[in-house]
């Protein structure tokens, strides 16, 4: 068993919560407190029903999420957001939320992770925010047909659009969504990104502009970093952990 708060503390020092401005709704930290102990770490993408409900039933007592309860608060507590909190309560689960900071993270982030399973190196960053850049870019060098291939050996779903260089010197990697990130491709010097998901004008864009543009999945580029920072966390504290899985494929 271990203390509630010293596991809070040691996530917001990790990922540097308070210096990372995100939007107001994502409310980044202790989210739902539960009875101060904690005897099981779990991971999830999303805060919902099913994931807090699975979390419960494997007897995890603090589950890390990437999208937490809160975004269009405040509203009232009634129907499913009723229903999310009364399970967390009820199975005396505590809630905590990280989202931009665990984008961005240089080591346990979605776009250093991300990066990584490609073997690729850091060389900069990308897309840059109050407290550090969202994303990163990197050295490469295989052609986009291996680039291509390794992505989708590695998820279930690759959509991809690919008017840019066969050869690209570099790659943008921007975890979720990547809308914000395409026309910032330009300044950061590539023409290369590995997202999530994108609206459907981007293809014309890409088109015109010459870029190779891999879309994997929100969900699946966002389960690397709450899983490496509740392993982190596990390991530290000498506490078991899972990740909470769910069937979204968006």
């Amino acid at each position: 068993m271990s203390d509630l708060e010293t596991l809070v503390e040691y996530c917001d020092r990790r990922t540097r919560r308070a210096e990372f401005k995100d939007a107001p709704g994502a409310f980044n930290g202790l989210q739902v407190a539960n009875g101060g102990r904690v005897s099981r770490i779990g991971a999830a993408v999303d805060a919902g029903l099913v994931p807090f409900e699975k979390a419960i039933a494997a007897g995890v007592d603090f589950l890390i999420v990437h999208h937490g309860m809160y975004w269009d608060m405040p509203r009232p507590i009634t129907g499913p957001l009723y229903e999310r909190m009364a399970a967390l309560v009820r199975g005396n689960c505590a809630l905590y939320s990280n989202h931009l900071p665990l984008d961005a993270h240089l080591e346990i982030g979605n776009n250093a992770l991300l990066a990584r399973q490609l073997g690729l190196i850091r060389t900069g960053g990308f897309l840059p925010n109050e407290g550090g850049d969202i994303g990163l870019v990197a050295a490469n060098d295989r052609p986009r047909a291996s680039l291509r291939a390794r992505l989708e050996a590695l998820y279930p779903r690759v959509t991809a659009v690919e008017f840019g260089s066969p050869n690209p010197p570099t790659v943008a990697f921007c975890s979720g969504s990547g809308n914000s990130a395409v026309p910032a491709l330009a300044a950061a010097g590539t023409d290369t990104l590995v997202t999530g998901e994108l609206r459907e004008e981007w293809f014309n864009f890409a088109q015109e502009q010459r870029l190779n543009l891999y879309l994997c999945g929100h969900y699946a580029t966002e389960v690397h970093g709450v899983g490496a920072l509740a392993g982190e966390l596990a390991a530290k504290f000498g506490l078991p952990w899972e990740f909470i899985g769910t069937d979204n494929p968006l």
